[in-house]
């Protein structure tokens, strides 16, 4: 599906989406419009999905990351992760294998914006258990990189 060399523009663009096309040409050693074509190309095959802006979500207030561990009433599963996932506070909802159904990644401002979220997002209609741990400190977070 993809080749070395978009391999190659995909690397410049995951360090910094802003790059030009003439940058990304000059460093990947390969003509503008070849550039210009492969990323219109991996647009289209939704493997660029977007362009974002990344924040430090510290310092602009939101200073607690909680990972939540959901068991969901039988048949809900959905149901319930649509509700959840439309929260602002939520950032990641996944599937997962073990002793939960959903794991829920949010961020909040304090304490109090945590005991809210647990009191009506956490423990609406649906939800039969959830496990809230708070992250103490990032090791390591970053999006999706090229192996």
């Amino acid at each position: 599906m993809i080749d070395d060399t978009d391999r190659r523009i995909l690397t410049v663009l995951v360090n910094d989406a802003r790059t030009s096309m003439r940058s990304i040409a000059e460093q990947v050693g390969v003509a503008l419009g070849t550039v210009s074509n492969r990323v219109k190309r991996m647009e289209e095959l939704g493997i660029i999905n977007g362009y974002e802006v990344l924040l430090d979500a510290e310092k602009i207030g939101w200073n607690m990351t909680v990972l939540c561990g959901l068991r969901i009433e039988k048949g809900r599963l959905m149901e319930v992760q649509r509700r959840i996932a439309e929260d602002s506070r939520v950032f990641g909802i996944y599937d997962v294998t073990g002793e939960f159904d959903s794991m829920v990644l949010a961020r909040v401002r304090d304490r109090a914006h945590l005991d809210d979220l647990s009191k009506t997002v956490l423990s609406s209609d649906g939800i039969l258990r959830t496990v809230t741990h708070v992250v103490l400190n990032t090791v390591k977070q970053e999006g999706v990189r090229l192996p």
